[in-house]
């Protein structure tokens, strides 16, 4: 685990030429989407402004619809920034175990005919892990509408629990499909197939992984949120709910989280791609196809 998470950081130090300024690009385009939907749309909604009092059943309804269709707005940003980061990130780390440096444009030549398959394959994962949980919450949600009121909660919450066991499970089963269709040029359901076949019997390695990846990537946004919760001290000088959708304090939190994104981005990619790579010359000896390919390079 350790020499994974080192690769990706060295991959990132090594090629920062090529990695930074295509995850600083996909940064900025997805996350300034936050800001401004929220500088535009939600800050001047009067449900939003009726929220700070005490509200009534209509008022909360359309303070909900305002906020569904920012989510909405938010996760298609965030998903063709997973997409784009996902693709062109995953050729650069691929190269780079072979010790080729690659161009942005020429990593961009080698994502573009996969960016379809990846798009159907980062659309339908997520709703694989949604349906899980959905499917364990509903019998206590249904029997709760029936009027069984306690029985109905204490069925979600055991229901919930079961399935976010599911989705963690669905997560790591699939969660080396990206490099596998982009890679191998796969399909996506043979990709999702490709993956649970290199996760089978490491199911606990891969999780350890990714999960200290995760704990690496909060890490990160917590020192960039430092230095930033201090600018927008000083420029806003509070930090209270009505001044954090003022555009100053939108623009300094926007410029923190592409700051964070664009170390995040190539270094989740760069852990997914080198747990690939490790299965795959564990399992199918791709480590000798790999001095075969530098030796005939």
């Amino acid at each position: 685990m350790g020499e994974i998470l080192q690769g990706s950081f060295r991959t990132l130090s090594r090629y920062w030429r090529t990695v930074l300024p295509v995850s600083f690009g996909i940064a900025l385009v997805t996350q300034a989407v936050t800001p401004v939907v929220t500088g535009l749309w939600l800050k001047d909604s009067p449900a939003l402004d009726d929220a700070r009092d005490d509200i009534s059943a209509r008022e909360a309804l359309d303070l909900l619809k305002d906020g569904l269709a920012a989510l909405g707005l938010t996760t298609a940003a965030g998903l063709v920034g997973s997409i784009l980061a996902s693709s062109i990130l995953t050729v650069v780390v691929s190269r780079a175990v072979l010790g080729r440096p690659v161009s942005a444009a020429e990593a961009w030549r080698d994502a573009r005919p996969q960016l379809a398959r990846m798009a159907g394959l980062l659309c339908l994962i997520p709703l694989l892990l949604f349906g899980a949980l959905a499917v364990g919450t509903a019998p206590g949600l249904l029997l709760f509408a029936t009027g069984t009121e306690s029985a109905g909660i204490a069925l979600a919450l055991v229901g919930s629990l079961a399935g976010l066991v599911a989705m963690t499970w669905l997560w790591i089963r699939y969660s080396l499909a990206a490099p596998a269709l982009m890679l191998e040029k796969q399909g996506v359901i043979e990709s999702m197939r490709r993956s649970a076949k290199l996760v089978r019997g490491v199911w606990w390695r891969i999780l350890g992984a990714q999960m200290v990846t995760v704990l690496v990537i909060s890490a990160i946004a917590m020192v960039v949120q430092i230095p930033v919760s201090v600018i927008e001290l000083i420029v806003t000088g509070d930090l209270d709910s009505d001044t954090s959708t003022t555009w100053p304090a939108l623009i300094i939190n926007g410029v923190g989280a592409v700051i964070s994104s664009t170390v995040a981005l190539p270094f989740m990619a760069g852990v997914t791609a080198l747990l690939y790579t490790d299965q795959r010359i564990r399992r199918e000896s791709l480590d000798v196809e790999l001095i075969r390919a530098t030796n005939s390079g």
